[in-house]
């Protein structure tokens, strides 16, 4: 398919995982994309990488170094953005932290990086992105499935997932004269190097999976597969929803 020919995608938090993922599914669809990220040699790892997988040719992909946390990063990204594509056909918003521990155990600091990054930083790369979306624009909002069910160490985590699907909703119904679609992705427990630097007992690794009704945990490329379809015109009648990526996580009960 190529549903992105030469259409812009940024995407933050692109430098591994479900972003990296989503910026090479996309890249494969046609896109131009631009990646952020707060570590240089993991910007610059991604960016290779990309490039590689373009045979070599980095002209369709964009890194720069940006904290989603930083309204003033974010305005010097949309700078970058517009004077190398003019404009954005999407936004995959996708930065964020987790940090998983029972409330009581929760700092302040904890508290104010998650909802930093995890729900402000994803309002202002919205807003601050919004005056480069083009018409009939898409934006996807990384969510997760724990917005869904409760999970005892997630609390603060869970609760700004909850506010960013709500902003798909919200952001999705004040875009729409404008034909700007939001959306949400929650996504299940995928193997990335976040899930295994929070989850460090391999054990738990299957007993997380033997949670799943399909039994087994999810790749990154499945949430690429979805976020491409919510960016893409395939979804062009779909608008302040979340999808969940899961595997049956949220809505059933496996077999025993």
């Amino acid at each position: 398919m190529n549903r992105f020919t030469d259409k812009t995608v940024l995407i933050t938090g692109g430098t591994s995982g479900i972003g990296l993922a989503t910026a090479r599914r996309l890249l494969d669809e046609g896109a131009y994309v631009a990646i952020t990220g707060r570590d240089d040699a993991r910007l610059k790892a991604a960016a290779e990488d990309l490039g590689e997988a373009l045979g070599g040719d980095p002209d369709r992909v964009l890194a720069v170094r940006a904290d989603a946390a930083s309204p003033a990063a974010l305005d010097a990204l949309m700078r970058r953005v517009e004077s190398w594509r003019g404009g954005l056909d999407a936004v995959f918003a996708n930065a964020g932290v987790g940090i998983f521990k029972p409330a009581a155990e929760l700092t302040e600091a904890d508290v104010d990086l998650m909802l930093d990054v995890n729900v402000k930083g994803v309002f202002h790369t919205v807003l601050k992105a919004l005056p480069l979306l083009r018409e009939g624009s898409a934006v996807v909002l990384n969510a997760s499935w724990t917005l869904h069910r409760g999970m005892a160490v997630a609390s603060v985590y869970s609760a700004g997932k909850a506010a960013v699907h709500n902003l798909a909703r919200t952001l999705g119904a004040d875009f729409a004269p404008r034909g700007i679609r939001v959306n949400s992705v929650s996504a299940g427990y995928i193997d990335t190097d976040m899930y295994r630097e929070s989850v460090t007992d391999p054990a738990q690794h299957a007993r997380n999976a033997a949670d799943v009704p399909l039994g087994t945990l999810g790749r990154p490329e499945d949430i690429a597969a979805a976020v491409a379809f919510l960016a893409s015109d395939d979804a062009a009648y779909i608008t302040g929803q979340d999808l969940i990526v899961d595997g049956g996580l949220v809505g059933s009960l496996p077999r025993r």
